[in-house]
């Protein structure tokens, strides 16, 4: 190890470490501090009476819902299916492979970047599960920093093929109503995902990535590592024979068999239709009904679900707060300004044809801490972002990514998205923040650098 570096950029890591774990609050009460922040800004800034702005905090505290429930179980099925004795087994021998510390945070690090390029959801499940395995074989790599690993790939997930801001303007209507019809037309991805800048921004981040993220390993005497078996939770079989109808029913491989045939109809049909149009709804309709197929009986993938419950409290407790705050951060008094357009007209106001795309980066980015949705963020940015890049002259296509980007680098430090990995791992957002912080100040100069200079 080079001591110059272990000098400087250990210490720099240990700093961060120590920074998170001292002021960074379990995830419940980071978002009630972010209410408490919104509820004061809200008045003074959209001139909204006290009355007014409970009541825009509310009307917004439900818009979640079927987001909710559908995070809930991307966690849900995702742990019952890596639970499984087929992909348990799959996991465990890939993970076989690795030797080092290293090896170890790289692997995790690249299975997580390409799964969230290809579908946001696939990645932010797989990563976690996979780091999980890893911890079992390598058993002196930092559990801590393995799990960061795994969550910092979610990083690109905007400038990938699921990314919703740039499949939402690919479809003609889109961009007019977002910019009330300021804008018209379509952008084809040809000028978004697959333009220059993007794909440059994508491929010095999957590559460099997961070298931070090796770098990072603290010394052998500072690694916080886990007892593999406390990280053994495969269903046991309780089956424990036949003794009635209701025990050969909830035993019976035909019942699991049958289903999945039903589901798998409409899934072949489905991609034959579509291509590879993946959204959370079919993702999670693939993890129910594959589950469901390697658990083998209903019994136990029943108890497989039961286990794997328990790791979706933090999404079912937080996500109607998170949705309170973006209620609040639209909602506008006879002004007619919202918080989140206040702000976003503050970077517009300094910005210059060179720097508009940096600083629609850099504003997307603070509005993601209040709004941690790509599409409620576009909701909000989209209508002052689209016309003032316009307006200025700026590639609207450039801006739109801009925004996207925004979105994604401050889910480095931002809990909300963290909670599925958490889960999963069994860890608080405090052991995994202080690693993804340096990726938050390193990812954040290269996307900067790339709508700067590309």
């Amino acid at each position: 190890m080079n001591p110059a570096r272990d000098n400087a950029f250990q210490k720099l890591i240990r700093f961060s470490v120590k920074l998170v774990n001292e002021y960074l609050p379990d995830p419940f009460i980071f978002c009630a501090l972010l209410t408490f922040i919104v509820f004061a800004a809200a008045m003074p800034v959209t001139g909204m009476s006290f009355l007014e702005t409970v009541n825009g905090w509310y009307e917004g505290f439900w818009g979640l819902l079927g987001f909710s429930m559908q995070m809930v179980l991307v966690l849900v099925l995702g742990h019952a299916l890596a639970n499984s004795r087929p992909c348990s087994s799959l996991l465990s021998s890939l993970a076989s492979h690795l030797r080092t510390p290293g090896q170890a945070i790289v692997v995790v690090s690249l299975v997580s970047l390409l799964g969230s390029w290809f579908n946001w959801g696939f990645g932010l499940v797989i990563g976690a599960l996979f780091a999980k395995e890893i911890a079992k074989k390598v058993k002196t790599v930092d559990y801590r920093l393995l799990i960061a690993s795994a969550y910092s790939g979610f990083l690109i997930w905007h400038g990938g093929l699921s990314g919703s801001i740039p499949l939402t303007i690919a479809t003609d209507g889109n961009l007019a109503k977002a910019s009330n019809n300021v804008v018209t037309g379509m952008i084809p991805v040809s000028e978004t995902l697959f333009s220059t800048y993007n794909l440059a921004i994508v491929i010095v981040l999957l590559v460099t990535v997961p070298l931070l993220n090796m770098f990072m390993h603290p010394r052998p005497e500072e690694t916080v590592t886990v007892d593999p078996a406390l990280l053994n939770d495969e269903v046991s079989d309780t089956e424990n024979g036949n003794r009635t109808w209701a025990d050969r029913i909830e035993n019976s491989r035909w019942v699991s068999l049958i289903l999945c045939a039903l589901a798998s109809v409409y899934i072949v049909n489905y991609f034959f239709k579509k291509g590879l149009d993946l959204n959370l709804n079919i993702v999670n309709f693939i993890f129910l009904f594959l589950g469901i197929l390697l658990h083998g009986t209903p019994r136990r993938y029943i108890l497989a679900i039961r286990s794997a419950v328990i790791s979706s409290s933090g999404i079912i407790l937080q996500f109607p707060f998170y949705a309170g705050i973006m209620g609040l951060m639209v909602a506008s008094g006879s002004s007619g300004v919202s918080l989140a357009g206040a702000l976003s007209n503050v970077f517009v106001n300094i910005s210059t044809v060179t720097t508009f795309p940096f600083f629609t980066f850099i504003s997307a980015g603070i509005v993601n801490f209040f709004v941690p949705s790509g599409g409620g963020q576009w909701a909000v940015q989209a209508p002052i972002m689209l016309p003032a890049a316009q307006e200025l002259g700026v590639s609207v296509a450039k801006t739109s990514m801009a925004i996207a980007w925004g979105d994604a680098w401050t889910n480095m430090i931002q809990p909300f998205w963290a909670l599925p990995a958490l889960g999963i791992a069994g860890l608080g957002a405090r052991d995994i923040m202080g690693f993804c912080l340096i990726v938050l100040l390193y990812s954040g100069l290269v996307i900067s650098a790339g709508f700067l200079f590309l």
